[in-house]
């Protein structure tokens, strides 16, 4: 990872403090990212924000709802990108693609929220755009879901089968601490 490495963090947003959304695994995510991010500034690398925008007014995600907003912890400087998009992929629909190409990135690392939603489409598009995509397992979260039959999923059950999905397909799997300690170890190199 080098400065031809950008951070993308995927809907970060007040719209999940939502009771709505029910149980939660990994409540440090927003930690996790804010570590990563304070590197990437710290090394003036590409971080990129995606943030969900619904046409709905009743939607948590309507620009007129509180939830739109991004977590502050995690809240975006004014000179960071910030590309608003309607669906899960962050790369339907925006100019995600062409603006990594345009800044000679070649390798992503992509965080937020939810694992099996708008991180799992983000991270298997990105792969897909033959991007080398690393998705920080513990910068992510899911919330428990039931399926078809309405069998209950546990939110760490969604958020590791997830993970399993896409790990060495689509995309690199590792925790915050693996990445930092390849920034570290690149860095030391040169």
């Amino acid at each position: 990872m080098d400065k031809n490495t950008a951070l993308i963090i995927v809907d970060v947003q007040k719209a999940f403090f939502d009771q709505k959304w029910g149980e939660r695994n990994n409540e440090e995510a927003e930690e996790n990212i804010s570590k990563l991010l304070g590197i990437w500034r710290e090394k003036g690398w590409r971080v990129i924000y995606i943030q969900h925008t619904s046409d709905d007014p009743e939607s948590l995600f309507h620009p007129s709802n509180e939830g739109y907003g991004i977590k502050k912890i995690v809240e975006p400087m004014q000179d960071e990108e910030i590309i608003n998009k309607k669906v899960n992929s962050s790369f339907i629909g925006t100019n995600l693609e062409e603006l990594l190409h345009l800044y000679g990135i070649e390798n992503v690392v992509i965080t937020g929220l939810t694992t099996p939603h708008c991180v799992s489409t983000t991270t298997r598009m990105s792969g897909n755009l033959g991007f080398e995509t690393y998705l920080i397992s513990d910068a992510t979260a899911a919330y428990g879901m039931s399926d078809q039959n309405g069998r209950y999923y546990d939110a760490e059950s969604i958020h590791s089968i997830s993970l399993a999905t896409l790990h060495d397909e689509f995309a690199t799997i590792i925790t915050t601490e693996q990445c930092i300690n390849t920034i570290e170890n690149y860095l030391s190199e040169y």
